[in-house]
């Protein structure tokens, strides 16, 4: 096989496989070259993947050792993102009585949905996930995104009790929307206890599904590796969470006016974007 061709079976190879250490005989063996070839072959993906700032390609030296593959966005096409997907939010045709938002399209497209994914996974690349957590319905997608890039499952808490997953462990949490207090659920068997979880959601207003959710992580003598959202809204009263990464903030939406202003979220200035090797 040529290097041109063993290149591109090589990137289709580790693209379906991020956070998956891959031993380089293994690579010998599928393409019959020597391992000096592939070790070639592999500095040329490494430099390359570094120069586009477009994923990370690490080198684990030893018996058991290889290369895998780390879905790394760089600090540039994250900018770009996030001010155009602000941009695209702010069209007053997106307000809905109540001055809600409207973001299903979003939250229905793969292109969107692969880059919020990539993004949320670069924060939490070298975090030590086990499980991605979200609450039905809309973060779904958003979970299931973040889950594909960093290679761990996804779990759904629930509003009801659905009797197909068995019995489950429950919290209560004061909705913010609402003020009032709700009930949250999760199948025992979904998560093994002392899981270090990621939660994600789509829509942040003073945080109160996000702290339901870190509680019933404790509830499974878990870890929260972190909290972030798609997007959050400007709270009258004081947020109930302080840690945490929004993609997208809107600070003001007014149907009668018809405006509606948008920007990125704080998750720009809270994330490492140095990893790319030199």
């Amino acid at each position: 096989m040529k290097r041109s061709e063993r290149l591109v079976d090589m990137v289709k190879y580790l693209l379906a496989r991020p956070h998956t250490l891959i031993a380089l005989p293994f690579f010998a063996d599928r393409y019959g070259a020597a391992k000096s070839s592939i070790s070639e072959d592999l500095a040329i993906l490494r430099q390359t993947l570094a120069n586009d700032q477009n994923g990370i390609l690490e080198t684990v030296a030893g018996a058991a050792g290889g290369v895998r593959y780390i879905p790394f966005v760089g600090k540039k096409e994250a900018t770009n993102y996030l001010h155009d997907l602000a941009d695209r939010i702010e069209d007053p045709d997106r307000i809905l009585p109540g001055n809600f938002v409207y973001l299903s399209d979003i939250l229905g497209s793969p292109q969107d949905l692969q880059q919020i994914g990539q993004l949320i996974a670069t924060k939490y690349a070298y975090s030590n996930v086990d499980y991605v957590m979200t609450i039905e319905t809309k973060g779904i997608a958003i979970a299931q995104a973040v889950s594909r890039f960093l290679n761990v499952p996804f779990v759904m808490v629930r509003r009801r009790p659905k009797i197909t997953e068995g019995s489950t462990i429950s919290v209560n949490y004061v909705a913010s929307s609402s003020e009032r207090v709700e009930k949250m659920e999760l199948a025992k068997r979904l998560l093994p206890e002392g899981s270090n979880v990621l939660i994600v959601d789509d829509f942040m207003k003073g945080g109160g599904t996000l702290t339901g959710m870190e509680e019933l992580v404790k509830e499974f003598k878990g870890t929260v590796a972190g909290m972030c959202v798609l997007c959050e809204t400007k709270y009258a009263s004081q947020k109930v969470v302080d840690d945490y990464q929004s993609l997208i903030k809107i600070t003001e939406v007014d149907r009668t006016k018809k405006l509606i202003k948008v920007r990125p979220g704080n998750f720009l200035e809270q994330t490492d974007f140095n990893r790319f090797p030199k």
